[in-house]
């Protein structure tokens, strides 16, 4: 298991990582964290979580075959309406 490092939350909010672990995991001014509350403690990754980044490649996919978030409300719209369920 890892050392124990601590860091202190300025006034702002802002948690500053020790430069050890900056350095460790190349994590440079910009960089995007996944912070997971596990109720009581906190788990900080330097990966973006799997899901933002399959929301990516599925956002990515339909937009190349021309779909966009209208189109799909459209088609969920009109499907809805086949069913008699308000949209």
């Amino acid at each position: 298991m890892g050392k124990t490092l601590t860091a202190q939350i300025s006034q702002r909010g802002v948690l500053t990582l020790p430069k050890s672990l900056r350095d460790s995991y190349k994590l440079k001014s910009g960089d995007v964290v996944t912070v997971i509350d596990l109720g009581g403690a906190f788990v900080i990754s330097p990966r973006r979580s799997e899901v933002d980044r399959m929301a990516d490649e599925i956002g990515s996919a339909l937009a190349e075959r021309g779909e966009s978030l209208e189109s799909m409300l459209t088609a969920l719209r009109e499907e809805r309406e086949k069913y008699g369920r308000p949209a």
